[in-house]
């Protein structure tokens, strides 16, 4: 799994690419998000347009960034969510927390 950051004014895209099944690669993307949110940079879209498959340790992930940004007043969006990884969220009732957006631009837009 690989984690791209770009920065745009007070919102920033983390695309993620390859697949997210935990380990430390997927502890990354939530160190990301921490690290950004201490920057105060609270407007935080996870673009998943590039992973393949989330297991439950993608999903607890997620939920961490969830959690992380809500103690800084942020907010987190999904882009690019393929229908695998969206009907594990439908399954996992989690859609209704998170925002999703057909693409980091548009998921920038919502802010």
């Amino acid at each position: 799994m690989k984690i791209k950051e770009t920065v745009k004014g007070d919102a920033a895209v983390l695309a993620v690419s390859g697949n997210m099944m935990g380990g430390p690669e997927t502890q990354e993307l939530h160190d990301k998000v921490k690290a950004l949110a201490e920057k105060k940079i609270v407007k935080i879209v996870v673009d998943l347009s590039e992973v393949k498959w989330m297991n439950s340790s993608g999903i607890g992930t997620l939920m961490a960034c969830y959690s992380t940004l809500g103690t800084h007043d942020g907010k987190i969006r999904l882009a690019g969510v393929s229908e695998k990884i969206e009907s594990l969220l439908v399954v996992t009732k989690l859609m209704k927390l998170f925002e999703t957006a057909p693409t980091a631009e548009k998921a920038l837009e919502s802010f």
